[in-house]
């Protein structure tokens, strides 16, 4: 029993930490203290602002749009660890299943030379596979420790938890249990293996051209907003000015007097529909990407900062 717990540490010393987790924990204890923030400036009893409020505007417009940056920090600082933390994990993984097919073959010609599949797996982790090399020298380590070569390759399909390793591991473990000729079966799958990536890279590049739409989409739409408060809005706030001065002696105009506030929820909408934009498109340059919405988060932050930074500047 001491022995299988020794072995079972030794084991867990070359697991690698997952901090998935501890990431999420931390994109969601930031998230609560800025959106706090962006309550507080709602209900009016603080006032953290970015810049400092035009002159015409009122506190509850000033404490709306304070809410909004606020929220959108919140928003950012959710996403972004998390996304940026993903996108690392992700291109981590791809950098290891790039170099798979070549471990495959190398454990492959091994077998050849009747090596069994533990012997075989050890020899070939003297060679360099990149960011495959490390994990292949705890899958070697581990055999070296008494851990079974089936054992071992589960061991290595959890710590990388793609669906391309699984299904190879799984592959290579019943062979082995069916006292198979392995080498074929390596050399099978490390071909099938290749062809799946060169697939994956001709997806990907394809798919790429509708990302490079979606961000240039976004960059469109920013633009035209930033052009209508520039230029349309004030222009509209001078007409109503305009419009006052000449209906004073008549009586008052309620398009003159509402005209003011209409123009600020105008801005107040275009700003939402910015923010909301920007977080699905991002979510849908991830899907369109790999699939996956995390991938997303990434884009979405991206584009969530663009705007962010441009509703500032006007």
């Amino acid at each position: 029993m001491a022995r299988e717990d020794l072995e079972q540490a030794r084991i867990r010393l070359y697991q690698k930490a997952d901090r998935s987790k501890f990431i999420l924990g931390i994109s969601t204890a930031l998230l609560v203290v800025f959106g706090f923030i962006a309550f507080l400036n709602l209900i009016k009893s603080v006032e953290f602002s970015f810049r400092a409020p035009a002159a015409d505007a009122t506190p509850d417009q000033v404490a709306v749009q304070n809410f909004l940056n606020w929220l959108v920090i919140a928003i950012l600082s959710f996403i972004g660890p998390y996304g940026f933390y993903n996108a690392r994990k992700q291109r981590e993984i791809k950098q290891v299943e790039r170099r798979l097919p070549d471990f495959l073959r190398d454990v492959a010609e091994a077998g050849r030379f009747g090596m069994t599949l533990a012997d075989a797996i050890v020899v070939s982790s003297s060679g360099r596979y990149g960011k495959l090399t490390p994990e292949i020298k705890k899958m070697a380590a581990q055999i070296s420790w008494g851990v079974p070569a089936t054992e071992a390759l589960h061991l290595f399909a959890e710590r990388v938890k793609t669906p391309m390793v699984q299904r190879v591991v799984a592959i290579i473990v019943k062979s082995s249990d069916a006292g198979g000729d392995v080498a074929d079966v390596l050399t099978m799958v490390s071909h099938d293996t290749k062809e799946n990536q060169l697939t994956e890279d001709e997806r990907r590049i394809a798919m790429s051209t509708y990302v490079a739409v979606i961000y240039i989409s976004f960059m469109v739409f920013l633009v035209t907003i930033w052009i209508l408060n520039v230029t349309f809005l004030p222009k509209m706030v001078e007409a109503s000015g305009s419009l006052a001065g000449t209906t004073a002696l008549a009586g008052s105009s309620p398009l003159a007097e509402n005209l003011p506030d209409v123009v600020y929820q105008i801005k107040i909408a275009f700003f939402v529909a910015t923010i909301v934009h920007g977080l699905g498109d991002g979510i849908l340059a991830g899907v369109l990407d790999n699939g996956k919405i995390p991938t997303g988060l990434r884009h979405s932050f991206i584009m969530l900062l663009i705007a962010l930074f441009g509703f500032l500047l006007i």
